[in-house]
């Protein structure tokens, strides 16, 4: 028997797709929350306005290095599944699996769950009701770092997932128009904010004119403060911290490969798979580095550092036209929040139909329904990332003993950086093998700039999954035991579900 899994086709999938709907999956799937938000934790752990917009440029070099590897790919294997079946041909099932496995587990559904937070948090602008202590089910704890809990911000992400999930199975069609007008929407309204701020910003008190750009310590700025306990002084505790200050700039541009979960849908995919990436991926990274040179702009770098909630553009928004400008703002990111789930949730299910196809997940989720979308996917997907959105941190105060419980945003990316970037440095690395094992395949679109653009990426990837295991060893750990996991659960289903000869 062989041990390589055969190819399925797709015969319920229709390549449905056009170069534009491509490019708004790209775009929305990248423009969520983490634009609005991550900046300010970015810049407590640098403490100057030049290394955070070199944290966001860096991150944008390797979304673009890599994006430029993933299209070398994506035209060779224009299949459901993406980044799945690309490292299944270059390393075999079992490491396509545990990429599936981990997204299943972490990279896309908490994700999914924690940008529909993000969207009830912003919500509970204008609805007050929706806020994260008002509880249904108050805090069960499990262990003592950790809890359980149903909040009215909880039940409203989990209505977000539910809505967008459904909306997903009636047809891409509809999938389709939802994305395509809120990617719209939001790029306007992200616009807007670096319009206004480029525009009416650059005040006396701003970080831009108020701080110095690359000199932290002139800015009161501590490695000690910034990470508790760091034993390392000097410039080497400044490169260590700016490894991990870009965890949130990658996770706000993580998404990008999502245009390949749905491969088998996009018409024509040697010409528009590459164009979506390469085109989506660059207005993102402009988008983001302006959007931070707008905060710059106008507010002070402790205005970035300690914005509320670490609602940066909200702060800024507020800091230019006060409440109201603070509310316009938080119906924009509502708008970028929503749009992205639908994003995240349409794609995502794809790779898990390609692994049920594959015969490595339940059977039922590798079918079609009537709209030919993977419903038994999507719902699948849906279940687990409901479910995520319950858990959050728990903290005793050592003095009174009470317990106070806050979200896990900041470990939920470092759980997703430190698996994703794992398969980052995988995928650009099969680009290089793919070119030994099967240099007669045809390549539509082939990587500019080889080898050197796929070296960059696979040193950048390396360097920053080492700094993010010294810094953060809990949760960067984790995020690595829980691709581990996958590896009994492989077996398993090879031994319950043998592959065809």
């Amino acid at each position: 028997m062989s041990n390589k899994i055969t190819s399925h086709k797709q015969p319920g999938l229709v390549r449905a797709l056009g170069p534009l709907d491509a490019t708004m999956i790209v775009i929305g799937s990248m423009i969520g929350s983490g634009i609005f938000i991550t900046s300010a934790e970015s810049a407590r752990l640098i403490g100057a306005p030049g290394w955070l917009l070199l944290a966001w440029a860096v991150a944008g070099l390797m979304t673009i290095t890599g994006a430029l590897c993933c299209s070398e790919l994506a035209t060779m294997m224009p299949r459901a599944g993406g980044v799945y079946v690309f490292l299944r041909e270059a390393y075999g099932p079992s490491v396509g699996f545990l990429f599936g496995w981990t997204l299943f587990l972490v990279i896309q559904t908490r994700t999914i769950a924690a940008v529909a937070i993000a969207f009830a948090k912003f919500l509970g602008f204008f609805v007050p009701a929706v806020g994260p202590e008002n509880y249904l089910v108050r805090p069960i704890p499990l262990g003592t770092h950790y809890a359980i809990s149903l909040s009215t911000e909880q039940l409203i992400a989990i209505a977000l997932i539910a809505l967008l999930t459904w909306t997903n199975t009636r047809g891409l069609e509809i999938g389709k128009l939802v994305q395509n007008t809120f990617t719209f929407a939001k790029t306007a309204s992200l616009t807007g904010v670096i319009v206004i701020g480029l525009l009416l910003g650059w005040s006396v008190n701003s970080a831009a004119r108020s701080s110095a750009w690359w000199d932290s310590w002139a800015n009161g700025w501590s490695p000690q403060i910034a990470q508790r306990g760091f034993g390392i002084v000097g410039g080497l505790a400044l490169a260590f911290l700016f490894g991990k200050a870009m965890v949130g700039p990658l996770f706000a541009q993580t998404a990008w490969t999502n245009v390949t979960f749905i491969g088998s849908e996009v018409r024509d995919p040697g010409r528009n798979l590459p164009r979506a990436l390469l085109a989506g991926c660059g207005i993102v990274v402009i988008l983001y580095l302006l959007a931070n040179l707008a905060y710059i702009a106008v507010l002070p770098l402790s205005g970035i550092e300690h914005a509320p909630q670490n609602r940066v553009a909200v702060a800024a928004m507020n800091a230019l036209f006060g409440h109201p400008g603070a509310m316009c703002m938080a119906a924009a990111i509502m708008i970028s929040t929503f749009g992205c789930n639908n994003g995240l949730i349409l794609a995502g299910a794809r790779v898990y139909y390609a692994m049920a196809r594959d015969r490595l997940f339940f059977r039922r989720v590798g079918t079609t329904n009537a709209q030919h979308v993977p419903a038994a996917a999507l719902l699948a997907q849906g279940i687990w990332t409901a479910f995520l959105t319950l858990p959050h941190t728990a903290t005793a105060n050592p003095v009174t003993g009470q317990v106070s419980h806050g979200n896990v945003y900041t470990q939920l990316l470092e759980y997703i950086v430190s698996a994703d970037l794992l398969f980052y440095l995988l995928l650009v690395a099969a680009v290089i093998l793919l070119r030994k094992k099967s240099p007669a395949t045809e390549r539509p679109y082939r990587t500019w700039g080889y080898p050197f653009v796929p070296i960059i990426s696979i040193v950048l990837a390396g360097l920053l999954i080492v700094d993010l295991a010294w810094l953060a060893p809990a949760t960067s750990g984790i995020g690595i035991l829980i691709v581990l996991t996958g590896v009994p659960v492989y077996f398993l289903w090879r031994r319950r579900l043998p592959v065809e000869t």
